[in-house]
């Protein structure tokens, strides 16, 4: 090769050399996805080489705006990347979807202005299969300049190289995108369906352990009742003091494991709920009069929190009264005569009403609060550790949540929580 004075490449004439070097310019362009930049860049420098030019570039246009990809010569990083296509050649590229070749663009300004400094501009679109361009290879000379049918064949051919790519690129990262979205709702529905399985489980668990449990609670009760029955009758006779002392130890004893079959019954057996439409002020104010009256409340003192606007739940009257009961009951065990236990109401959660009991307690230990809700796990001498996981049975077969906080300035809290159907004054 020859340069002239005006700093224009002349190229071999034999017309073979020149093909030549176009097959290992585009020989040496190897693309992955991943290194699409620097394929562009490669594409501008053969560019500008092949066709002896000063500057070229590799850009991407869209919505008015012209950004560069790739430029054959250093760019300095605090110089402009994107451009507004309007006035400039580049934008007539785009808008006539075809190659576009200026002898002089600054004397011949109709088409639009060149890069600042340049005069000869060669723009050639860059389309996608269906034809629709989005970007152009744009060569810039310095000095006035002709381009020849083979220079711009060349400049053709490698534009066709760099749209593949670019769409490519983009295709592999719309497949990238769609992947991601594919897995994230395949990791969704795989937990949806190990939660289901994990449910179904549980019932078939809690299914065989309530068919089981009926059967031995049964054969245990029968000899019970009539062991009882026995113990109740030597009440009629006269007894020594320590005669009376026993039979008092062995009916207490009875009647111990009477409550305990009977709430292993309870827990055991599936949660049939009769639901109907409760206002929570109204059924906690009614509950509290009950309350008030077992031998847990008396000398303490229940303040009573309510909403503002009533809150309506859906809800089993029964089965809900037993949870509360149960909880107040541990919360007025925990504090001292004339302490006060604190039942408060709150509404200020999405689609749920909190109940909140809170006692003044001494707090619970990290390694003991883990454990309250599992079944036969008790911290009384005389319970029979079924209590709370009875309760959170209910409030889980009413779609709610049952949890327990206990810190030392705050006491303990339990909480339950309980999907509202309607919230009046809303």
């Amino acid at each position: 090769m020859s340069q002239t004075k005006d700093g224009q490449i002349l190229f071999p004439k034999h017309k073979w050399q020149r093909e030549r070097r176009i097959i290992e310019l585009l020989s040496s362009l190897n693309y992955r996805t991943g290194e699409l930049n620097s394929y562009l860049h490669n594409i501008a420098c053969g560019v500008s080489e092949l066709i002896g030019i000063d500057w070229t570039v590799v850009t991407y246009c869209q919505e008015g705006l012209e950004t560069i990809l790739a430029s054959s010569i250093e760019i300095p990083e605090d110089a402009p990347r994107v451009y507004a296509l309007h006035g400039q050649l580049t934008n007539t590229v785009i808008e006539m979807k075809r190659t576009l070749a200026v002898e002089d663009a600054i004397a011949n300004p109709k088409y639009g202005k060149p890069a600042s400094g340049y005069r000869a501009y060669l723009g050639v679109p860059l389309q996608t299969c269906e034809g629709q361009v989005f970007g152009t290879i744009c060569s810039f000379h310095r000095q006035k300049r002709k381009f020849t049918e083979d220079e711009i064949q060349i400049v053709e051919l490698f534009a066709e190289r760099a749209a593949t790519a670019i769409d490519h690129y983009h295709l592999y990262q719309q497949q990238c995108q769609f992947n991601q979205i594919l897995a994230d709702e395949v990791e969704k529905r795989t937990a949806e369906l190990r939660t289901t399985q994990a449910k179904l489980l549980e019932q078939e668990r809690l299914a065989a352990i309530g068919e089981f449990s009926s059967i031995i609670v049964h054969e245990i009760r029968n000899p019970l009742t009539t062991m009882i029955m026995g113990l109740k009758y030597f009440q009629k006779t006269i007894l020594t003091t320590a005669a009376q002392e026993r039979l008092e130890l062995a009916l207490g004893e009875a009647s111990r494991l009477e409550r305990l079959l009977s709430e292993i019954l309870l827990y055991a057996k599936p949660q049939v709920l009769q639901l109907r439409e409760l206002e929570i002020n109204k059924f906690i104010g009614d509950l509290l009069l009950t309350i008030c009256e077992i031998p847990e409340a008396l000398d303490r003192k229940i303040e009573f929190i309510p909403t503002l606007s009533p809150v309506k739940i859906l809800g089993d009257r029964d089965k809900l009264k037993q949870v509360f009961i149960n909880i107040i009951r541990n919360a007025c065990e925990a504090v001292k005569p004339g302490d006060i236990v604190t039942l408060e109401i709150d509404s200020s959660l999405t689609d749920t009403v909190a109940i909140n009991v809170n006692n003044s307690g001494n707090p619970i230990p990290p390694e003991i609060l883990c454990k309250l809700s599992q079944p036969f796990f008790s911290t009384k001498p005389e319970g029979t550790g079924l209590g709370l996981a009875i309760s959170k049975r209910i409030v889980n077969a009413h779609h709610g949540k049952l949890c327990i906080q206990s810190q030392l300035l705050t006491g303990t809290t339990v909480t339950v929580q309980l999907p509202i159907i309607t919230v009046s004054g809303n």
